[in-house]
């Protein structure tokens, strides 16, 4: 079963905008999309998703692990 998240997560990267809904959509991002600069934080959100993906943690913690990945790679689309 897909878990959409309760809020999206938006990104930015070269004025192209991604909008993130789920575990299942940042796993396929992270790898497809994702700068070359992959750091801690990737490493820990493209885990956390897989297991999110997988039933294993709560969306809301892979959800969280993904947006400060994205902030810390400065791709975090914010309002």
């Amino acid at each position: 079963m897909i878990s959409i998240w309760d809020a999206n997560v938006e990104l930015k990267i070269d004025d192209r905008f991604h909008v993130i809904r789920s575990a299942r959509e940042a796993v396929a991002f992270l790898k497809k999309y994702w700068p070359d600069n992959r750091s801690a934080s990737y490493a820990k959100a493209r885990k956390v998703c897989l297991d999110a993906a997988n039933g294993v943690v709560p969306g809301a913690e892979a959800r969280a692990a993904f947006e400060a990945a994205a902030k810390e790679a400065g791709i975090l689309r914010q309002t």
